[in-house]
């Protein structure tokens, strides 16, 4: 077993650093819910700025922020188009039925990346007393289950048009916006021209404990104020964590490059092993996956058998796994977890 477990389950096992963390303890609080906590002030502002919206709310999970988002643009009976590989539809223990009395129509786009074409398809005749009404287009980006791929700015911008054009708000899961954003080069404020209504996430590879900021325009913001506090996401001294994020945002966003890089060697080293098999270029950001193909073999036995030696991968089905890299795993990491790998499925 390895001296130090290197866990590469999630980019959400990243802990705060010791700047992070003398920065929640020296961070200036007040209370929340009256406004009155300026570091939550000052991280709502650097979030309008990074997002080129009119407002934010700070929430205790990214989940909270897409339920939030669906309760406000939705009505009961509403319908909601997203990718069959969406995390609203597949990791928020069905969110969206019992927070929002919501429909999901979901659409199959390649490695969770839909078109314009897909989304007009989708769309229900408006004037059908049958059919739900199409409420709302959602899009995930990076796509989690599409392998962390990157949204072509071209093609969210093609779906806005469609969207927009039909009278239905588009939302977007920005779980990996961050990473997103530096691999493509494309500013985070040009992906949220696109939108109605965002997220970030701070609790990936920013590495703060918890939190995420919704963005949108002050009307649909001060609507989630209200289901901020009917789901019970009323904070009140959350400066000390909303320290954590400001901290992130300034320190932590450039240097996803980094995992990137570690992600790719680690694909690159995976698709030398035997008994696995991997489409590199698939992986474009921090996300890996990759099928066991060894007789005999599932991907809960070598998740079982990586842990037993040190390393933490995740089972995603029967033979998929995701191995993801984050703050806290450097490139010596990764060449040991490769061993690892290597010596579990020789053994």
């Amino acid at each position: 077993m390895q001296n130090r477990f290197i866990d590469l389950y999630s980019d959400t096992k990243s802990k705060p650093s010791p700047g992070m963390r003398k920065a929640m303890a020296d961070a200036e609080v007040g209370d929340e819910q009256k406004m009155e906590d300026p570091t939550v002030n000052r991280l709502r502002e650097r979030v309008c700025e990074l997002l080129g919206k009119e407002d934010s709310v700070f929430l205790p999970s990214g989940t909270m922020a897409n339920q939030i988002a669906i309760r406000v643009h939705c009505r009961l009976g509403d319908e909601v188009i997203a990718d069959r590989t969406a995390h609203i539809i597949n990791a928020e223990t069905g969110g969206p039925a019992a927070n929002s009395g919501v429909m999901i129509r979901p659409i199959e786009g390649p490695n969770g990346v839909f078109t314009g074409e897909q989304v007009k398809a989708a769309l229900r005749d408006p004037n059908s007393r049958n059919a739900p009404r199409s409420r709302l287009v959602s899009i995930e980006n990076t796509s989690n289950g599409g392998f962390g791929t990157v949204w072509p700015l071209a093609t969210m911008q093609g779906v806005a048009k469609v969207a927009r054009d039909a009278g239905v708000a588009l939302h977007m899961d920005g779980a990996r916006l961050c990473n997103a954003s530096v691999k493509s080069g494309v500013k985070a404020s040009d992906y949220a021209a696109c939108v109605d209504s965002l997220w970030l996430d701070y609790t990936k590879g920013l590495g703060a404990p918890v939190g995420a900021s919704l963005a949108g325009d002050k009307a649909l913001i001060k609507e989630a104020w209200r289901q901020k506090q009917m789901l019970g996401g009323s904070m009140r001294q959350s400066g000390v964590i909303a320290a954590a994020a400001l901290y992130a945002l300034e320190h932590n966003w450039d240097r996803l490059a980094e995992d990137h890089d570690n992600a790719r060697h680690l694909s690159e080293g995976l698709a030398n092993i035997k008994g696995i098999q991997i489409d590199v270029p698939r992986m474009e950001t921090n996300l890996v996956f990759f099928e066991i193909t060894k007789p005999g073999w599932t991907s809960a036995k070598l998740v079982d058998a990586c842990r037993e030696r040190g390393v933490g991968i995740g089972a995603n089905t029967a033979t998929r796994i995701r191995a993801v890299t984050h703050l806290d795993v450097n490139r010596k990491d990764i060449d040991t977890a490769l061993k690892v790998i290597s010596d579990a499925l020789a053994a």
